[in-house]
């Protein structure tokens, strides 16, 4: 298992398979203790969270923004989209996620593992409705004895951008 350290880039992990298709290396995040995980290949760095500045008038998901190095990134809480009760204790890390000029960081419970997986490992999601309910959620992926869900970057960020615009013509 490698472990990123605080405001440790992760760039150099994305780099690390030699092949583009599997084994792929995914970002393992905790959200109210369930597992997701992430593409490397969409994971710009982790930050511990020192501070967060609210935004008034915003959308629920966004928490608010931090100062990293000198750049505004909005901090995304995601567990509403994923139907995930609040423990109320405020999330430590980020993960900054990106894709094309979008650049966000997802708040998450602990340092994320990163991990090298098989195609043999990802499993089809349940074909159950949920799909609906969480459209950026392709696949189940398992990693030893646990279950994870693959989330799609692409597919929430623009969830997030459809849910904000939604909520901001109210």
């Amino acid at each position: 298992m490698d472990l990123p350290g605080p405001h440790t880039s992760v760039l150099d992990y994305a780099s690390a398979s030699p092949h583009a298709g599997f084994p792929s290396r995914v970002c393992l995040i905790t959200l109210s203790s369930s597992l997701f995980a992430i593409d490397l290949q969409n994971i710009r760095e982790v930050f511990p969270v020192d501070s967060v500045t609210p935004v008034p008038g915003m959308p629920t998901v966004l928490a608010g923004v931090t100062n990293l190095r000198g750049v505004v990134v909005p901090l995304v809480d995601v567990r509403p989209l994923l139907g995930l009760q609040h423990s109320g204790a405020p999330l430590k890390y980020a993960v900054v996620i990106h894709h094309g000029g979008n650049q966000v960081g997802v708040l998450v419970d602990q340092i994320p593992e990163i991990r090298t997986v098989q195609s043999d490992q990802f499993l089809p999601a349940p074909q159950t409705g949920q799909e609906k309910a969480r459209p950026f959620v392709s696949t189940i992926l398992r990693i030893e004895d646990r279950l994870g869900e693959l989330l799609q970057v692409p597919t929430l960020l623009t969830h997030m951008d459809m849910t904000g615009a939604a909520k901001r013509n109210k």
